[in-house]
Protein backbone atom coordinates (compact mmCIF):
# COMPACT_ATOMS: atom_id res chain seq x y z
CA UNK A 1 0.00 0.00 0.00
CA UNK A 2 2.65 2.22 0.63
CA UNK A 3 4.46 1.56 -2.33
CA UNK A 4 1.50 2.64 -4.30
CA UNK A 5 0.95 5.59 -2.66
CA UNK A 6 4.37 6.93 -3.15
CA UNK A 7 3.86 6.00 -6.82
CA UNK A 8 0.41 8.25 -6.73
CA UNK A 9 2.51 11.14 -4.74
CA UNK A 10 5.39 11.01 -7.48
CA UNK A 11 3.36 11.25 -10.41
CA UNK A 12 1.15 14.43 -8.80
CA UNK A 13 4.27 16.03 -8.07
CA UNK A 14 5.35 15.38 -11.27
CA UNK A 15 2.17 16.19 -13.54
CA UNK A 16 2.17 19.58 -11.04
CA UNK A 17 5.95 20.40 -12.13
CA UNK A 18 4.91 19.98 -15.68
CA UNK A 19 1.82 21.86 -15.71
CA UNK A 20 4.18 24.40 -13.44
CA UNK A 21 6.65 24.32 -16.44
CA UNK A 22 3.91 24.81 -19.03
CA UNK A 23 2.47 28.01 -17.78
CA UNK A 24 6.02 29.59 -17.26
CA UNK A 25 6.79 28.71 -20.47
CA UNK A 26 3.59 30.02 -21.84
CA UNK A 27 3.90 33.18 -19.84
CA UNK A 28 7.49 33.71 -21.47
CA UNK A 29 7.10 32.38 -25.02
CA UNK A 30 3.74 33.11 -26.04
CA UNK A 31 3.04 36.88 -23.62
CA UNK A 32 6.42 38.62 -22.51
CA UNK A 33 8.63 37.46 -25.46
CA UNK A 34 6.13 38.44 -28.40
CA UNK A 35 5.66 41.80 -26.61
CA UNK A 36 9.43 42.41 -26.54
CA UNK A 37 9.69 41.49 -29.69
CA UNK A 38 7.06 44.17 -30.85
CA UNK A 39 7.60 46.99 -28.24
CA UNK A 40 11.67 46.96 -29.86
CA UNK A 41 9.94 46.66 -33.25
CA UNK A 42 7.51 49.17 -32.88
CA UNK A 43 10.60 51.35 -31.12
CA UNK A 44 13.12 51.12 -33.59
CA UNK A 45 11.78 49.46 -36.86
CA UNK A 46 7.79 51.33 -36.66
CA UNK A 47 7.95 51.62 -40.17
CA UNK A 48 8.95 48.33 -41.53
CA UNK A 49 7.49 46.22 -38.63
CA UNK A 50 3.70 48.14 -40.09
CA UNK A 51 3.83 46.91 -43.39
CA UNK A 52 6.23 49.50 -45.47
CA UNK A 53 3.02 51.42 -45.50
CA UNK A 54 2.90 54.11 -48.00
CA UNK A 55 0.74 56.95 -47.83
CA UNK A 56 -0.96 59.74 -50.17
CA UNK A 57 -2.87 62.25 -48.56
CA UNK A 58 -2.84 60.64 -45.36
CA UNK A 59 -4.28 57.30 -46.83
CA UNK A 60 -2.37 54.23 -46.78
CA UNK A 61 -1.96 53.50 -50.63
CA UNK A 62 0.01 50.32 -50.53
CA UNK A 63 3.03 48.89 -49.39
CA UNK A 64 6.57 49.36 -50.79
CA UNK A 65 7.53 45.69 -50.64
CA UNK A 66 4.16 44.66 -52.80
CA UNK A 67 3.80 45.48 -56.31
CA UNK A 68 0.36 46.26 -57.66
CA UNK A 69 -0.96 47.29 -61.18
CA UNK A 70 -2.01 50.71 -62.46
CA UNK A 71 -5.00 49.97 -65.00
CA UNK A 72 -8.13 52.31 -66.19
CA UNK A 73 -10.43 49.36 -66.87
CA UNK A 74 -11.22 46.52 -69.16
CA UNK A 75 -10.93 46.06 -72.64
CA UNK A 76 -14.09 43.60 -74.20
CA UNK A 77 -12.04 40.54 -73.68
CA UNK A 78 -11.86 41.44 -70.02
CA UNK A 79 -8.07 41.70 -70.17
CA UNK A 80 -7.04 44.97 -68.03
CA UNK A 81 -5.49 47.94 -70.07
CA UNK A 82 -2.77 49.85 -68.35
CA UNK A 83 -3.45 53.65 -67.50
CA UNK A 84 -0.19 55.28 -69.17
CA UNK A 85 -0.79 57.94 -66.98
CA UNK A 86 1.07 55.86 -64.55
CA UNK A 87 4.47 54.55 -64.55
CA UNK A 88 3.74 50.52 -64.86
CA UNK A 89 5.03 48.30 -63.12
CA UNK A 90 7.15 44.87 -64.39
CA UNK A 91 4.50 41.65 -65.30
CA UNK A 92 3.10 39.13 -62.36
CA UNK A 93 4.01 35.91 -62.64
CA UNK A 94 3.08 34.33 -65.59
CA UNK A 95 2.20 36.55 -68.01
CA UNK A 96 -0.31 34.54 -69.10
CA UNK A 97 -4.64 34.46 -67.44
CA UNK A 98 -6.18 33.30 -64.27
CA UNK A 99 -7.97 31.20 -66.64
CA UNK A 100 -5.44 29.02 -68.70
CA UNK A 101 -2.97 28.21 -65.85
CA UNK A 102 -4.25 29.56 -62.26
CA UNK A 103 -1.21 31.48 -62.13
CA UNK A 104 -1.31 35.42 -60.62
CA UNK A 105 -1.08 38.15 -63.19
CA UNK A 106 -3.03 40.97 -61.29
CA UNK A 107 -0.20 40.84 -58.38
CA UNK A 108 -2.71 38.76 -56.02
CA UNK A 109 -0.94 38.28 -53.14
CA UNK A 110 -3.10 34.74 -52.28
CA UNK A 111 -1.30 33.69 -55.22
CA UNK A 112 2.74 34.08 -55.08
CA UNK A 113 5.36 32.63 -57.25
CA UNK A 114 6.27 32.16 -60.45
CA UNK A 115 5.18 29.54 -63.65
CA UNK A 116 8.94 27.71 -63.69
CA UNK A 117 8.54 27.52 -67.51
CA UNK A 118 12.22 26.84 -69.26
CA UNK A 119 13.23 29.29 -71.38
CA UNK A 120 12.25 27.03 -74.26
CA UNK A 121 8.84 27.20 -73.39
CA UNK A 122 6.55 28.18 -76.46
CA UNK A 123 4.13 29.92 -74.38
CA UNK A 124 6.34 31.89 -72.62
CA UNK A 125 8.18 32.67 -75.21
CA UNK A 126 4.84 33.65 -77.96
CA UNK A 127 4.16 36.27 -74.15
CA UNK A 128 7.45 37.73 -74.12
CA UNK A 129 7.46 38.04 -77.60
CA UNK A 130 4.17 40.31 -77.43
CA UNK A 131 4.81 41.72 -73.97
CA UNK A 132 8.03 43.17 -75.64
CA UNK A 133 6.05 44.54 -79.06
CA UNK A 134 3.43 45.98 -76.47
CA UNK A 135 6.19 47.88 -74.72
CA UNK A 136 8.05 48.98 -78.06
CA UNK A 137 4.83 50.60 -79.69
CA UNK A 138 3.46 52.46 -76.66
CA UNK A 139 6.85 53.93 -75.83
CA UNK A 140 8.57 54.39 -79.16
CA UNK A 141 11.64 52.18 -78.56
CA UNK A 142 13.29 49.74 -80.57
CA UNK A 143 12.34 46.17 -79.19
CA UNK A 144 15.88 45.85 -78.96
CA UNK A 145 16.53 48.53 -76.18
CA UNK A 146 12.97 47.03 -74.25
CA UNK A 147 14.81 45.84 -70.37
CA UNK A 148 14.12 42.09 -69.63
CA UNK A 149 12.09 43.40 -66.26
CA UNK A 150 9.61 45.30 -68.79
CA UNK A 151 8.60 41.43 -70.11
CA UNK A 152 9.18 39.28 -67.72
CA UNK A 153 7.98 38.77 -64.15
CA UNK A 154 9.76 38.34 -60.91
CA UNK A 155 9.92 34.89 -58.88
CA UNK A 156 7.53 35.96 -56.42
CA UNK A 157 5.39 37.82 -58.91
CA UNK A 158 4.91 41.00 -56.49
CA UNK A 159 7.88 42.54 -57.33
CA UNK A 160 7.45 46.26 -56.41
CA UNK A 161 10.23 47.54 -58.34
CA UNK A 162 11.78 48.20 -62.15
CA UNK A 163 15.43 48.82 -63.40
CA UNK A 164 15.80 52.25 -63.54
CA UNK A 165 16.32 51.21 -67.28
CA UNK A 166 12.93 50.68 -68.11
CA UNK A 167 11.05 53.77 -64.96
CA UNK A 168 13.61 56.23 -67.61
CA UNK A 169 11.75 54.53 -70.81
CA UNK A 170 8.15 55.67 -69.70
CA UNK A 171 9.33 59.21 -68.82
CA UNK A 172 7.99 60.72 -72.37
CA UNK A 173 4.93 58.70 -72.23
CA UNK A 174 3.88 59.59 -68.39
CA UNK A 175 4.90 63.13 -69.20
CA UNK A 176 3.00 63.92 -72.55
CA UNK A 177 -0.07 61.76 -71.10
CA UNK A 178 0.30 64.22 -68.03
CA UNK A 179 1.40 67.69 -69.44
CA UNK A 180 3.97 67.72 -67.69
CA UNK A 181 7.68 68.65 -68.85
CA UNK A 182 9.93 65.43 -69.53
CA UNK A 183 12.89 67.20 -67.77
CA UNK A 184 11.17 67.51 -64.44
CA UNK A 185 9.55 63.82 -64.96
CA UNK A 186 12.77 62.19 -65.69
CA UNK A 187 14.18 63.99 -62.52
CA UNK A 188 11.33 62.42 -60.71
CA UNK A 189 12.65 58.79 -61.64
CA UNK A 190 16.25 59.59 -60.24
CA UNK A 191 15.02 60.75 -57.79
CA UNK A 192 13.34 57.59 -56.39
CA UNK A 193 16.30 55.73 -57.96
CA UNK A 194 17.72 53.41 -54.94
CA UNK A 195 21.30 52.24 -55.76
CA UNK A 196 22.79 48.26 -54.92
CA UNK A 197 22.84 47.66 -51.31
CA UNK A 198 26.37 48.66 -49.69
CA UNK A 199 27.31 49.86 -53.02
CA UNK A 200 27.84 46.33 -54.50
CA UNK A 201 24.74 43.95 -53.71
CA UNK A 202 21.80 43.67 -56.27
CA UNK A 203 20.96 45.93 -58.98
CA UNK A 204 19.83 49.62 -58.61
CA UNK A 205 15.96 49.77 -58.93
CA UNK A 206 13.10 51.84 -58.98
CA UNK A 207 10.02 51.71 -56.77
CA UNK A 208 6.92 51.77 -59.06
CA UNK A 209 3.96 52.83 -55.74
CA UNK A 210 6.62 55.02 -54.58
CA UNK A 211 7.31 56.98 -57.42
CA UNK A 212 3.70 56.85 -58.92
CA UNK A 213 2.42 58.45 -55.58
CA UNK A 214 5.15 61.34 -55.87
CA UNK A 215 4.55 61.77 -59.84
CA UNK A 216 0.63 61.74 -58.68
CA UNK A 217 1.51 64.67 -56.06
CA UNK A 218 3.58 66.31 -59.10
CA UNK A 219 0.43 66.53 -61.24
CA UNK A 220 -1.74 67.91 -58.62
CA UNK A 221 0.55 70.55 -57.69
CA UNK A 222 0.70 71.61 -61.31
CA UNK A 223 -3.18 71.81 -61.77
Amino acid sequence: MTVVNNSVRNTARLAAAGLRALLVLTVICGVLYPLAVTGVAQAAFSEKANGSEVRSEGKVVGSSLLGQRYDKGHDKHGNPVPDLKFFQPRPSAGLGSNKDNGVNTRYDLQVSGATNLAASNTDLIKAVKERKHWVSVTYGVPEAKVPADAVTSSGSGLDPDVSPAYAQLQVDRVAKENHLDKAAVRRLVTGHTTGRVLGFMGEPRVNVLELNTALREMVQQKG
